[in-house]
């Protein structure tokens, strides 16, 4: 199977600086391809130069079964790109901003009638839609932002942060509308920075200084750390957190709720011989996406430093 989206050695340099490093990617029809990382990591670039908004220094990228530098604008008409501020008009309602979105598409007539019904009750939004965009929650603005960016029926969706400063129950919902309009045949792919989100995805990618340092799916990132993962409790979590940050074998110490998560080499050392440093209370965990990224990046900065 021909993946949708392919990128071999796709590589952007801003002069001394390279944002996204030979990034080598597939992404499947059907599949929602989640990527994370932190501010700075190459994300936002990386979708930028799949939506052919930015030109490569290097490397190539395919998306849709077209050469992105070379027929740019018929891989244009087969994706959809909504980005982190979508260009919304406050002053219109949400049908006059669909209709003005539909009118640049060229929908017209019974077709844009019927896709703008469908998009409206699929998002919950047909109550609202003569409602002033700027007077809609962000929850809402997002939706509306995507029904504009679905109405010529792309085959490829790209989402820049979609829920960045949206509350949890819009998130849900928004995520409940991308696995409806995968189960339809669209490929979503998703740069988000909140790591319980990125789990929805069917594979996550983590980015980290430009370079794509791990992807696969949630299941096999959180099953296949090299490092062991433990929760540790400890009557003074702060000094018991700066000991065992010194210590041979410890990869890192994050604090989690009242706890703490200790990242160690099970090769060089053992929470047994760690107690011998600091008293604490231990037992292991699996990692959630947050720990391994932690873990990975963590490893990655180590290894640059060395």
């Amino acid at each position: 199977m021909n993946p949708v989206i392919h990128a071999e050695n796709l590589t952007r340099r801003f002069g001394a600086l390279t944002a996204v490093d030979h990034l080598n990617l597939d992404v499947e029809e059907g599949e929602i391809f989640g990527l994370v990382g932190p501010d700075g990591a190459g994300k936002t670039t990386t979708m930028r130069l799949l939506c052919g908004l930015m030109d490569p220094s290097e490397g190539k990228a395919v998306v849709a079964g077209h050469d992105v530098s070379r027929e740019l604008d018929l891989m244009k008409d087969q994706i959809g790109y909504m980005a982190q501020r979508f260009g919304l008009y406050t002053d219109l309602t949400v049908q006059e901003n669909m209709d003005f979105y539909s009118d640049l598409f060229g929908i017209t007539g019974r077709e844009r009638v019927e896709l703008s019904t469908r998009l409206l009750r699929m998002t919950r939004m047909d109550p609202f839609r003569k409602r002033p965009a700027g007077k809609l929650s962000g929850g809402m603005k997002q939706k509306l932002a995507l029904m504009c960016t679905l109405l010529h029926k792309p085959r490829v969706l790209f989402l820049d942060e979609p829920t960045n400063g949206v509350d949890p129950v819009s998130r849900r919902d928004f995520w409940a509308i991308l696995y409806q309009l995968v189960r339809d045949g669209l490929t979503v792919f998703v740069t988000t920075a909140y790591l319980d989100e990125a789990e929805r995805a069917n594979r996550v990618g983590f980015m980290h200084h430009g370079e794509l340092i791990r992807c696969n799916t949630p299941n096999a990132l959180k099953h296949g750390l090299e490092e062991a993962v433990y929760q540790i409790q400890a009557p003074d979590a702060r000094q018991t957190m700066e000991r065992l940050q010194s210590q041979p074998g410890v990869l890192a110490v994050q604090p989690a709720g009242a706890d703490l998560h200790l990242f160690l080499d099970p090769h060089a050392t053992s929470p047994e011989e760690l107690a011998h440093v600091t008293p604490f209370a231990f037992r292991p965990v699996i990692p959630s996406l947050e720990d391994v990224f932690i873990a990975l990046s963590r490893k990655e900065d180590l290894s640059r430093a060395a």
